[in-house]
């Protein structure tokens, strides 16, 4: 068998199996009473205290508030992780900022990095390009593991606007990140685009993932990612929880349609219409326990106080946990 052969068939095994185990599940109800369903019950109960919430500094509209004043932001609103934009870091370096006194804030503050946004093109075809997009992925992990964080986004930047990228190369380019990751004991999560030509489902990045043939791979769904690429929610039945270290949290509305709607059309978990129940249902029948990190990008959102919008978001995740483990 070739290579690709070989991991469609164990990509099908693994469907098989998670999809065995989801159809011994049972869906909740909320006058659950069998023992199976308490049984249920019970493991959303536990995964739900391990969840924690994190803020993503796009929320707010970070590019325009110093890194600083994030920090203050999201201590503030409760949160206890955030997730920094690589960008506004250099910004606060380049100002005279050292990373050892915000490391400080950030852990005085009650806070831990818990992922941080950063666009090095790891995944392009042009050689040149891609090993200067390594390059500056190595600097912006060494910048990340300096203030206490260990994982990073790795989305497929620059490989967006032309289909046809060779998904078993993708695989291979990613196990090289990986290994970049490894040396800095950082771990770049492969995150789903909707708007990417190449990685718009959960399938592909499902497969990129196992064609890296390496322990440390696990993707970054995004709530909206996953509808704007045309993904199925079903599908987050396939995403084992300890591959999922971070969950984008956010909700769509109805309209615009997906072939129009973009990230500014992003609202508050909970006041949209996307299956968020579900899917976090999904993900913690399958082990998930991790971070969720609200990440908005609408301007409404952005003219108004970033400490009440700090603070409702957070009041908006912790709802939508509730309302998966009722």
């Amino acid at each position: 068998m070739n290579r690709r052969t070989s991991i469609q068939l164990a990509a099908g095994s693994l469907a098989m199996g998670v999809t065995s185990s989801a159809a011994n599940n049972i869906t909740l109800a909320a006058d659950s009473t069998t023992p199976q369903e308490k049984s249920v019950d019970s493991t959303f109960a536990e995964a739900a205290k391990s969840i924690s919430f994190c803020l993503n500094t796009s929320t707010i509209h970070g590019e325009n508030i110093p890194v600083t004043e994030q920090v203050k932001i999201a201590s503030k609103a409760g949160y206890t992780g955030i997730e920094l934009w690589v960008r506004d870091i250099d910004k606060y370096i380049a100002s005279g900022g050292k990373l050892s006194v915000l490391r400080r804030q950030i852990a005085d503050a009650g806070l831990q990095v818990q992922s941080a946004i950063a666009f090095g093109e790891w995944i392009v075809d042009d050689e040149a390009a891609r090993k200067k997009g390594l390059v500056q992925c190595g600097k912006d992990m060494e910048i990340i593991r300096e203030l206490g964080g260990r994982r990073i986004a790795a989305p497929p930047t620059g490989a967006t606007k032309h289909a046809g990228l060779d998904l078993d190369r993708a695989g291979e380019r990613y196990r090289e990140l990986l290994e970049v990751g490894r040396a800095r004991d950082v771990v770049p999560q492969l995150e789903v685009w909707g708007f990417s030509k190449n990685l718009h489902r959960l399938s592909q990045v499902l497969y990129v993932c196992a064609a890296a043939q390496h322990p440390d791979a696990c993707i970054l769904p995004d709530i909206y990612h996953l509808y704007k690429g045309g993904s199925d929610f079903s599908d987050t039945h396939l995403l084992p929880g300890s591959r999922v270290h971070v969950l984008h949290m956010n909700d769509y509305p109805a309209d615009p349609p997906r072939e129009t709607i973009s990230d500014q059309h992003r609202v508050y978990p909970g006041d949209g219409v996307a299956p968020i129940r579900y899917a976090l249902q999904a993900m913690m029948r399958n082990g998930f326990a991790g971070v969720l990190s609200l990440e908005l990008f609408n301007r409404d959102y952005w003219n108004q106080d970033p400490n009440v919008v700090a603070a409702t978001g957070l009041a908006k995740m912790k709802a939508s946990v509730a309302d998966a483990i009722a």
